[in-house]
């Protein structure tokens, strides 16, 4: 009987084993549902999202007409979309590098501390607080009204400080960075953590007996043996940092309709092209603003997965 190497060279296909001839049969009947759900739910309003964004579109009761490209014309013009555009920038970055350093920093403390599993059972808790109600707790805390202050400020005046508007325009921006790392940070550590769990104690151990300090063992050991996986937690990052809408919506927001236009995001800023807040909703606007988001999140997700790319470490 011919092998699969002679069957190649003589330009035939190799003959298959039954138990993979009726793999291959179900391949198909199990695949097209989630490829149909996949093109329907996925693949087809992107490809919607790109034709409306060159049209101007109530939503209703009209069909939309042919744009150009005015829509990412005025985009960029709108000051909406720069502080959009730049608050979400702030998230990504700033956020991301507070958020993986705190992350780094407990994944260190942690790994060598008794009762470690509970302090990141702990540390994961705001991950499973809705959003919604996260920004309310927080709204608690840094609320700034005359004979009403939030804790923050109730804990500044006893200290002697003046009382701060956190929630101000010009202020939220950094609350809401602060309120991510703080808030997004044990997810991260537990990522790392399960990552660090899978290296061998003896590679510390070695370190150990050859004196290398806390840092020595992380650069030397824990991040070159992680780097994988800070990868994919970096891209996840990214991912999330570009859809924020709910925490800011809550934290800026006054109360009535949405925030003032020097905090908003991306997310915000398609929100309110949406359902329109200045009058009749502008779908082209906001595909406008989704196709953006689009790009700017490929950009970002492949110049990350380059920049990180290395060689894999086994061990």
């Amino acid at each position: 009987m011919a092998t699969v190497t002679e069957a190649a060279r003589a330009g035939r296909r190799p003959a298959l084993g039954p138990h993979l001839s009726r793999k291959r049969k179900l391949f198909w009947p199990f695949a097209a549902p989630a490829l149909a759900l996949y093109l329907a739910f996925l693949v087809l309003p992107t490809i919607a999202t790109v034709v409306l964004s060159f049209t101007s579109w109530s939503g209703a009761g009209d069909t939309p007409r042919p744009q150009g490209v005015g829509n990412y014309v005025r985009m960029w013009q709108s000051d909406a979309f720069r502080y959009a555009f730049g608050n979400t920038l702030i998230y990504v970055f700033l956020g991301g590098i507070g958020t993986f350093l705190l992350a780094f920093l407990f994944t260190m403390v942690l790994r060598d501390m008794r009762g470690g599993k509970i302090v990141r059972a702990i540390l994961f808790f705001p991950n499973i607080v809705a959003p919604v109600a996260l920004g309310m707790f927080l709204g608690f805390v840094f609320k700034y009204q005359p004979g009403k202050q939030g804790l923050a400020n109730y804990v500044l005046e006893h200290l002697g400080a003046d009382a701060a508007k956190f929630l101000a325009p010009e202020n939220v921006t950094g609350v809401v960075t602060a309120s991510l790392i703080w808030a997004s940070s044990g997810f991260y550590i537990t990522i790392l953590m399960a990552a660090v769990d899978q290296i061998p104690p003896y590679l510390y151990e070695d370190a150990d007996l050859g004196g290398a300090s806390p840092w020595q063992k992380f650069r030397s050991i824990t991040l070159p043996l992680t780097w994988d996986v800070v990868g994919v937690a970096g891209v996840l990052w990214t991912i999330n940092a570009l859809k924020i809408f709910e925490l800011v919506f809550v934290l800026a927001g006054p109360g009535t309709y949405a925030p003032p236009n020097r905090a908003w995001t991306l997310g915000i800023y398609v929100f309110d092209r949406t359902f329109g807040s200045n009058g009749t909703p502008d779908f082209g606007a906001a595909c406008a603003c989704a196709v953006a988001m689009i790009a700017l999140v490929s950009v970002l997700v492949v110049l990350l997965r380059r920049l990180m790319r290395r060689d894999a470490i086994q061990f």
